[in-house]
């Protein structure tokens, strides 16, 4: 029995100093309005308002997108949004393969897309970085994209169970 899995998180160099670059005005702001003189402000709501924010903003190194392709079929979860890890049986799967994808003109970014501004047909995509996606075409005609890191090894799986499928 051969298995695929895979862990992604949002650990983009690019993402990390956006993120940075987006802190930093929001905090010095918080840091000049403490420290001016007759500053109503006290050090209990400072400290709370820049905690809330600094952990608003690095919650989405919170994100996981885990996948796993079995004998039983395609497993995936994107935490914190999927608390239970969803599986799709081979037996509702039409089609499935790698493809390389365009993340922004296809599904308008990285995360849990489709259905609403981008894209708002049938086809939905889970991903986190990169270009390489396991598209999966259903047998009701919907289509879903999750985003892999593991080309080769996604592609050999997935022969090895359309194979056995067939």
């Amino acid at each position: 029995m051969k298995i695929f899995k895979e862990e992604q998180r949002f650990r983009q160099t690019w993402l990390i100093l956006i993120l940075i670059v987006a802190s930093i005005l929001p905090t010095a702001m918080m840091i000049k309005k403490y420290f001016k003189k007759g500053s109503t402000l006290s050090t209990q709501e400072f400290l709370i308002t820049i905690g809330i924010f600094l952990l608003s903003i690095s919650l989405i190194f919170l994100f996981k997108l885990t996948t796993r392709i079995d004998e039983k079929g395609i497993h995936y979860q994107f935490f914190p949004l999927h608390l239970k890890v969803k599986t799709i049986p081979w037996n509702t799967i039409s089609k499935a393969y790698v493809r390389t994808y365009y993340p922004i003109s296809e599904f308008g970014g990285w995360g849990l897309r489709g259905g609403f501004f981008f894209n708002k047909g049938k086809e939905k995509a889970i991903n986190v970085s990169g270009d390489i996606g396991i598209q999966l075409i259903f047998k009701n005609g919907k289509k879903l994209l999750i985003g892999t890191q593991k080309k080769e090894e996604a592609m050999r799986i997935l022969e090895t169970y359309i194979i056995k499928k067939n």
